[in-house]
């Protein structure tokens, strides 16, 4: 099984990724995913604050690549020749796809914070920050965990500046090129 994992800082486009992967009929597994349901199951809205409190928790208490862990179950379980993964978040996590999965490979979406304020804005999930200032808190947090020595990993990078249309072209020619169908 070819594993295509995404990382990238928040509102970079890992969620356009996934996207384009399933209309190419990829299946996706997303990290956040995970996170998500331990709120629900704690009774506790889906806020950055919550979530990042509770990876933050799960890190702690399991290690560093305690989300890849929880999430290598779900990979599995999609049974397919290529899976991707969204939102790996750091380093630790990366060396764990890779030593589970030989045929690991990580592309890393990189932003300038004005393109990525800019889309957050624009999505309205709960877990969005809604200020300059909040995301600045929330790129901190999750450049602890690693995240840019995991985007510094990355096999493929991809710069998204431009337009959705030249993302979008880019990103499915990549992931067709990584095994992609369609």
């Amino acid at each position: 099984m070819k594993v295509i994992g995404i990382v990238g800082m928040p509102a970079s486009g890992k969620g356009e990724v996934s996207k384009i992967a399933r209309d190419l009929g990829i299946p996706v597994v997303v990290m956040g995913d995970a996170i998500r349901m331990q709120a629900a199951r704690a009774g506790l809205p889906a806020t950055d604050a919550n979530l990042g409190a509770i990876s933050g928790e799960l890190r702690s208490e399991l290690g560093m690549d305690a989300i890849a862990r929880i999430t290598i179950p779900l990979i599995e379980t999609a049974a397919a020749p290529v899976v991707l993964v969204d939102g790996i978040r750091g380093d630790y996590e990366v060396a764990t796809f890779r030593e589970h999965f030989p045929d690991f490979v990580l592309i890393g979406i990189v932003s300038s914070f004005e393109a990525r304020y800019a889309r957050l804005t624009d999505r309205g999930r709960s877990d969005d920050a809604l200020t300059a200032e909040d995301l600045r808190t929330r790129d901190e947090r999750e450049r602890g965990w690693g995240l840019l020595r995991a985007l510094a990993q990355a096999d493929h990078t991809v710069i998204n500046e431009g337009t959705l249309e030249e993302f979008t072209g880019e990103i499915r020619s990549l992931l067709r090129r990584l095994g992609g169908t369609t």
